[in-house]
């Protein structure tokens, strides 16, 4: 007996959650349902798939109660699923053994009695109450005045309201699935779409990181090559004023010599061009002299005041006028030889090369030739 309500519960249909009915469709899945509890869920999961002249134009699909399983189905619909024989089989081999293993007393005995009039079958229901209940109570009892109706209508009428409500459930939780689907489908492309335009803005960021050393190797090559100049110029001077030096220096020493001459005669005679010469010496006016601050170079002082507080106030753009507003402004800055961002709002961060100062012109007058020496 046990064995044989173990297999009554294995043919039960999910839906109406009575015994299999002919014919038992398989899904791919391979749980069974009964081809009218299949068309069903299908109707319930597709309302508004096209039919013509009471067939399918098209297939669609619905999932299996048992293991939400998605079944696909062609125009045929679910006459196109293949049936069950076996289960089938197995039906009638159990309804011809449950006949035959339950005597009719036990089949009396098993229908539900009346609590009130002990002897008295249920065989009525009353509509006004919503309970089943027997004759009697209707005649005599609680339910003489209320409206009833004979079980077996009622039975037919609930068993097919709950078998709607089931099919409507089970359309509603398919269609709850496809949210679901929908709303993970969504997490996956908003992940996607973060990477994405997390990346772009790696790029974007890493451009302008570029252009700065680009802009930041041109300005200290500016810086360097006055430095250089400079250097050469200053360094040149100095081996001027290093030979004029020595020259004067051979002149003191034949100075000195002529000094000692002891011969009057030879004395005058070498006096008149050392004398030319110590002056030619002692003039310095085509030496020529540095100004005074000729070594700075904060003609090259810089500032990004402005440009730190615009760089701060970056934001993504707003609307695609303002990214074309942007492009337009970043190719005229390139052809000027200018570097536009976006910036939050109207903002723009502009680099402008620093052009330096002429450096100070030499002075050669005469009149600094102390000044010249002492540097």
């Amino acid at each position: 007996m046990n064995t044989m309500e173990n297999l009554e519960k294995q043919l039960i249909c999910p839906i109406c959650l009575e015994m299999f009915t002919k014919p038992v469709v398989i899904l791919p899945c391979q749980h069974n349902l009964c081809r009218k509890c299949a068309n069903d869920v299908f109707q319930a999961s597709n309302p508004y798939l096209p039919t013509r002249g009471g067939s399918l134009t098209s297939g669609g699909r619905f999932r299996c109660p048992s293991c939400r399983h998605e079944v696909v189905l062609d125009r045929h619909g679910v006459y196109g699923l293949q049936r069950n024989l076996l289960v089938e089989n197995i039906i009638d081999m159990f309804k011809q053994e449950s006949r035959s293993s339950k005597p009719e007393p036990d089949r009396k005995e098993e229908m539900p009695m009346c609590d009130v009039h002990m002897e008295e079958k249920i065989n009525i229901y009353c509509i006004t109450h919503s309970v089943p209940t027997c004759s009697m109570c209707k005649v005599f009892g609680a339910h003489k005045d209320c409206e009833v109706e004979p079980i077996s209508s009622i039975y037919q009428t609930k068993k097919m309201e709950l078998n709607d409500s089931i099919a409507m459930m089970v359309g509603n939780n398919n269609r709850v699935q496809g949210i679901i689907s929908q709303l993970e489908e969504t997490c996956r492309a908003i992940e996607e779409n973060g990477r994405r335009q997390k990346t772009l803005v790696c790029e974007k960021f890493d451009q302008l990181y570029s252009i700065l050393e680009e802009k930041k190797r041109v300005m200290s090559q500016k810086v360097m090559t006055e430095q250089e100049d400079k250097l050469n110029y200053i360094q040149g001077l100095t081996r001027k004023y290093g030979d004029h030096l020595e020259e004067s220096c051979k002149i003191v020493e034949l100075g000195i010599q002529t000094m000692e001459e002891p011969e009057m005669a030879l004395f005058l005679q070498s006096t008149k061009p050392l004398l030319e010469k110590i002056s030619v010496a002692s003039n310095t006016s085509h030496l020529a002299k540095v100004e005074r601050g000729y070594e700075k170079m904060d003609h090259y002082d810089i500032t990004f005041k402005k440009e730190a507080m615009a760089l701060r106030s970056i934001d993504f753009i707003q609307d695609e006028e303002d990214e074309e507003e942007e492009d337009e402004d970043g190719e005229t800055g390139a052809e000027e030889g200018e570097v536009a961002l976006t910036v939050s709002g109207s903002s723009t961060v502009t680099a402008v090369s620093v052009q330096p100062s002429p450096p100070p012109q030499i002075n050669s007058s005469p009149q600094d030739a102390g000044s010249a020496a002492s540097t």
